[in-house]
């Protein structure tokens, strides 16, 4: 039988933990495509996507946040990727990701791009852990008790907080 992600993330980086270097390596290699999608999907450039993974494993390899990072490696490095990408968004100039033709009146605007801006723009007001419950529910796909688990909350509060962040981020993007 295969081994989970979350069980082999779990293995590599107890024997990170322990003493053997070259394990981070391996968990690198195991987590990035996971992390890459993650920060991908709050629709982040490659190059800021890039941004997102250093941060995330330098803040392990710091030291700083290896006892979270050990209970539930692979939940942790998920939601971490999230943050990451959460404080990239809000740190960034804010800018729209517009297809202006320098000669086209601004009626030519894609409202695509505009709607994806402005969700960008609301998703950055959240706090931190709702900026990070709503991009793992509904980019990353994870259930109301996955979160639970990952937020340790109950599956009750989860679906409460889901709620009331969508509420937010719609009054947010109509203003």
């Amino acid at each position: 039988m295969e081994e989970s992600l979350a069980a082999r993330a779990g293995r590599l980086f107890a024997a990170y933990r322990d003493g053997e270097q070259d394990r981070m390596a391996d968990l690198v290699q195991v987590l990035t495509p996971i992390l890459w999608h993650t920060a991908r999907a709050a629709r982040l450039d490659s190059a800021t996507a890039e941004d997102v993974l250093q941060t995330v494993f330098l803040r392990v390899l710091s030291g700083r946040e290896q006892d979270e990072a050990g209970r539930r490696p692979a939940a942790y490095f998920r939601r971490a990727a999230v943050n990451a990408a959460v404080d990239l968004l809000r740190r960034r100039a804010v800018h729209a990701e517009t297809a202006f033709d320098d000669g086209a009146p601004h009626a030519a605007v894609d409202p695509a791009l505009l709607l994806k801006e402005q969700l960008r723009r609301a998703i950055g007001t959240l706090d931190r852990d709702d900026a990070s419950l709503f991009l793992l529910r509904y980019v990353e796909g994870l259930s109301n008790q996955e979160l639970a688990d990952v937020f340790q909350l109950e599956k009750n509060n989860v679906a409460v907080r889901l709620h009331r962040i969508r509420m937010r981020l719609q009054a947010e993007m109509e203003r």
